[in-house]
């Protein structure tokens, strides 16, 4: 008697083959029904990474004024100061349920690894820069999203080995929701500034500008719905008048980016004209430096009513090692 052959199910191969799961089961979703909403959101995770990375990096930390000679370095404030526990990382994760956003772009994040200890039920895209510090967006899976993790944007790193390239990707890709998205973490240190004030920092937003732009415009080439999110180390609502003084040079990064130059490529940023909500009540920041931005087809579909900030609990931001950033997210919807 031909013996009976045996053909195991998708959760057994998950279960007995985790390496070929791994492309199978998204795959699943793309057959799902897509919700008819999401939840889009920004947070800084400040540094984040395992334990046994902090402490495999901390002997060896760079110091103010010292050359950043190692890809995988930290500095020596941050190995001293934000060594990470079990209870940092499980507040952490309890802000991230309290968030309960489908899609986040997470900045200063150490790859998949250390970003499973915040959101362990997310798949992820992350930039491929060697340094701790890299961009991503955290995709929840029980929502049956598609998505397509595209190339980076290295033009953002406007060729200076500390700033990071852009994390881009795709939701529902080939269909009528699909929609791209831009996470980014401009340069810090020149928030408030005119960019041609002289300083490093301002120089090199200001460099960052031009390569922002043109994504901003290939995008509105291409009849996209697009959205930007991240840190953008800039307070965009304080930005008024011209983007650029008599001679042409770039003084307002908001004035530059908002001016469109195409169809499509005007923009709306959901923290324009908002009060500011502070992550905590000891927190000495009065302005957003993390945004939102639309382009304004998508713009027509975010939902800009459900603008929130999930702040965090004084005794928590007193006694833990969270972020000196807190999530803002808004909702959007997929279908008309």
């Amino acid at each position: 008697m031909r013996q009976a052959r045996w053909f195991p199910s998708l959760w057994q191969l998950a279960t007995l083959l985790p390496w070929i799961a791994t492309p199978l089961l998204p795959a699943l979703a793309a057959h799902a029904e897509p919700p008819r909403t999401l939840t889009l959101a920004t947070w800084n995770l400040e540094w984040l990474m395992t334990p046994q990375t902090h402490a495999m990096l901390r002997p060896f930390c760079t110091r103010d004024g010292e050359g950043g000679g190692r890809a995988r370095s930290i500095p020596c404030d941050v190995a001293r100061d934000l060594a990470r526990g079990p209870q940092d990382y499980e507040r952490l994760a309890a802000y991230a349920q309290r968030l309960d956003a489908d899609v986040i772009a997470i900045q200063e994040v150490d790859g998949p690894a250390a970003a499973k200890l915040v959101f362990p039920d997310h798949d992820f895209c992350f930039t491929a820069r060697r340094a701790v510090q890299n961009n991503g967006f955290a995709i929840r899976r029980s929502r049956g999203i598609r998505y397509r993790c595209d190339i980076d944007v290295h033009t953002l790193a406007v060729g200076h080995e500390h700033l990071r390239a852009g994390v881009q990707m795709t939701l529902f890709p080939d269909s009528a929701q699909e929609l791209h998205l831009l996470g980014v973490h401009l340069k810090s240190g020149c928030a408030a500034e005119r960019l041609d004030s002289g300083g490093e920092a301002c120089e090199l937003l200001a460099k960052q500008v031009l390569p922002l732009k043109a994504w901003i415009d290939a995008q509105a080439r291409a009849g996209h719905r697009f959205m930007l999110l991240g840190d953008f180390n800039r307070r965009l609502a304080r930005e008024r008048g011209a983007a650029r003084d008599a001679a042409g040079r770039l003084v307002s990064m908001w004035p530059e980016l908002a001016a469109p130059d195409l169809p499509g490529a005007e923009l709306v940023s959901l923290t324009a004209d908002q009060p500011y909500l502070k992550c905590h009540v000891t927190e000495r920041h009065g302005a957003y430096i993390d945004h939102i931005v639309a382009g304004e087809k998508a713009a027509q579909r975010w939902l800009p009513a459900t603008l929130r900030r999930v702040s965090y609990v004084q005794s928590d931001a007193a006694r833990l090692k969270l972020s000196d950033h807190c999530p803002l997210s808004v909702q959007y919807r997929l279908l008309p």
